[in-house]
């Protein structure tokens, strides 16, 4: 029998899930009462639940990037390559992430800011669970590389709505789940292809990168 506090967190998770679809198509000017309808909830029981619209946003941006997180981790730890693959291509499970991810990044300003230095902690996390598991190779610039990785991934959603905006695929906002499998589509395997063998043949480059950094340092 379900308890009491077992609806309560699923009446919070349906308001949470409502509102990363909601902000996504809308932005984060979107009210509560907006929010409260999709999840077939009272306006009230958000604020009981969240406190805030502010608290809200908090909440839904702490699911993203945890779910992200948790995903990466997994696809580089204990999931087989093709685990991994399947999880890639169910689209209505990343559609809504995908879809919060860009309006959050598109809206700018210290929130942005702030989200984007959660994704690079994020990224870092799993990286290094991913170098203690043998799945990736080690860095001389963990950071950095991480900074990099999140960087190339906002390039790759800024790229989703260029081409949303010339016609070629769905909105990522209005229409996240069809604009993911629009990406996935040619992304994925350039991706994997990067990722798994390099791109560049001659191995110097890298040695001759950090001997100039340490000649320009003062």
């Amino acid at each position: 029998m379900r308890s009491a506090t077992d609806d309560d967190l699923t009446a919070r998770a349906r308001i949470r899930d409502a509102a990363l679809l909601r902000f996504a198509r809308d932005g984060f000017g979107a009210g509560l009462r907006a929010v409260a309808a999709d999840a077939g909830v009272s306006p009230a029981l958000v604020l009981h639940h969240f406190g805030s619209k502010d608290g809200l946003r908090a909440a839904c941006d702490a699911h993203v990037l945890e779910r992200i997180r948790l995903q990466k981790e997994a696809s580089l730890t204990t999931e087989t390559p093709g685990e991994s693959m399947a999880h890639l291509a169910d689209l209505t499970q990343y559609g809504p992430v995908f879809g919060y991810v860009v309006r959050s990044l598109a809206s700018g300003g210290e929130l942005a800011s702030r989200f984007v230095d959660d994704m690079v902690a994020a990224t870092e996390q799993y990286l290094a669970a991913g170098v203690a598991a043998g799945t990736v190779s080690p860095s001389v610039d963990p950071a950095g590389r991480a900074r990099y990785l999140v960087a190339h991934s906002v390039g790759l959603l800024q790229m989703a709505l260029i081409d949303a905006e010339a016609g070629r695929a769905p909105s990522p906002t209005l229409d996240p789940v069809a604009a993911f499998t629009a990406l996935s589509r040619w992304a994925v395997v350039p991706a994997m292809e990067l990722y798994t063998a390099p791109l560049l043949t001659e191995p110097g480059l890298l040695a001759a990168a950090l001997d100039q950094l340490d000649r320009e340092e003062p």
